[in-house]
């Protein structure tokens, strides 16, 4: 059994379709999975896509709040208890008994309030003992959350499962382009994986293929970044250095663990 924090840089990066391409490849193995939520804000159906994209129907809403706010501004400003991380905690370690894996989809980035108490997601990691997968998007200022994001994690001492761009761009730019290499040189790993633009509007089936072929192998998938022709023409076209020549960022390499 494992649990697995996927986060985000930011809003709209595609962390719900990436947790669902987690999702749909343990189901694929066989394993089984469960997905929560422990805060939704604002009118999102995060859950409902999971269980359109993935076939996952184990899904849990632990609370939410009508406006599109972080959660503890959300519960503040509805006169109602904030989500309580030590619950979802127990929740979560609960589920883990009985399922082989537990994907929770953070709200917002990695240290979003939860409450008065300034209680994170990186929290609920680390009470839970999850690695966290950090999804990101690529252009100009992804560079920057995704190095505090991953400052974040390790100066709280949660291993990283892995980086994974969301929402990789049909035409992609030059800042998309250079980005490849400079992300994989703070997480000092390859990526995680890489899912297109629209990924989230497939289909159940095509959805599926695209889980496949865009998350890597440490979370079910096949994608290899040192093989994949989008790769090779970044290096070839930005000139990149391959990040395990260069300075590595806030993590090192250690053991991969295997998810579902």
């Amino acid at each position: 059994m494992s649990v697995l924090v996927v986060t985000g840089t930011g809003f709209g990066v595609g962390k719900t379709v990436v947790a669902a391409a987690v999702a749909v490849l343990a189901r694929e193995r066989g394993s089984s999975v469960a997905v929560v939520k422990p805060a939704q804000t604002g009118d999102g159906h995060d859950l409902d896509e999971v269980i359109r994209l993935s076939g996952v129907a184990t899904t849990f809403e632990l609370a939410r709040f009508a406006e599109p706010l972080s959660p503890a501004a959300a519960a503040r400003l509805e006169g109602v208890p904030p989500v309580s991380l030590a619950g979802a905690a127990r929740f979560v370690g609960e589920l883990a008994e009985s399922n082989r894996l537990v994907v929770v989809e953070g709200t917002g980035g990695l240290l979003v309030r939860f409450d008065e108490d300034g209680a994170t997601i990186a929290d609920l990691a680390r009470l839970v003992g999850a690695q966290v997968l950090v999804v990101t998007g690529a252009g100009l200022g992804a560079l920057n959350h995704a190095a505090l994001t991953l400052e974040a994690l390790a100066n709280r001492g949660l291993g990283l499962a892995g980086v994974v761009i969301g929402r990789w761009p049909g035409d992609p730019g030059v800042a998309e382009r250079s980005d490849v290499a400079d992300l994989e040189m703070l997480a000092a790993r390859p990526l995680a994986g890489v899912l297109p633009e629209g990924a989230g509007r497939l289909g159940r089936e095509a959805f599926a293929r695209c889980a496949r072929e865009g998350i890597g192998a440490t979370l079910g998938g096949s994608f290899d970044p040192a093989a994949d022709a989008r790769h090779a023409e970044l290096v070839r076209r930005v000139g990149i250095t391959p990040p395990s020549t260069r300075t590595p960022g806030p993590f090192r390499e250690g053991p991969r663990r295997q998810y579902g």
